[in-house]
């Protein structure tokens, strides 16, 4: 990897934006009452694509589950993005917050939730969650998985740093 950037603001919003934007699960993790963590696959909403990303990531939410419960005593939370085929990897932390705005569950609603929501999206149950993002650390590779391969084998042969990608850290 390359040395570690470091990105703010608008740009750190951006990189964001661009890392998440296909992937579709993230695995959020909350801070449960006994201390430890608790993780689950929940499904991105509302990521049109990486220039409107505005810092919140959007989830729709039963809002009876633990999750909620542990978000309410602390809304720290991190979402975990992988996508191996491109290795692509980022760890994101925010602040999350549950409500049953109307709005923004008939924007947010598919016929896909239908599985968890039998009533729709007017199941009382229904809640939306943000997660408002304050920072995030990012693994990208910069080349194809072929090239990426030879260049590992190339640094095994030689003994020497090869260049695979980058790492960085954003603070929003």
């Amino acid at each position: 990897m390359t040395d570690v950037q470091t990105l703010t603001g608008t740009e750190g919003l951006r990189k964001i934006g661009e890392l998440i934007k296909d992937i579709r699960i993230a695995m959020m993790t909350t801070a449960a009452p006994d201390g430890s963590f608790d993780s689950r696959p929940m499904a991105t909403q509302e990521l049109e694509g990486a220039a409107k990303f505005d810092g919140n990531v959007w989830f729709l939410t039963r809002d009876e589950s633990g999750k909620v419960a542990e978000i309410r005593e602390d809304s720290h939370v991190s979402l975990i993005y992988a996508d191996n085929g491109n290795s692509r990897y980022i760890a994101v932390k925010g602040f999350a917050n549950v409500s049953k705005d109307r709005a923004r569950i008939h924007d947010l609603w598919n016929s896909m939730y239908k599985a968890w929501f039998p009533h729709g999206e007017n199941d009382p149950s229904i809640a939306v969650l943000c997660v408002r993002v304050t920072e995030a650390e990012y693994w990208e590779a910069s080349s194809s998985r072929v090239v990426r391969g030879v260049k590992y084998l190339a640094a095994a042969i030689t003994g020497g740093k090869v260049d695979v990608g980058e790492t960085g850290t954003i603070k929003v």
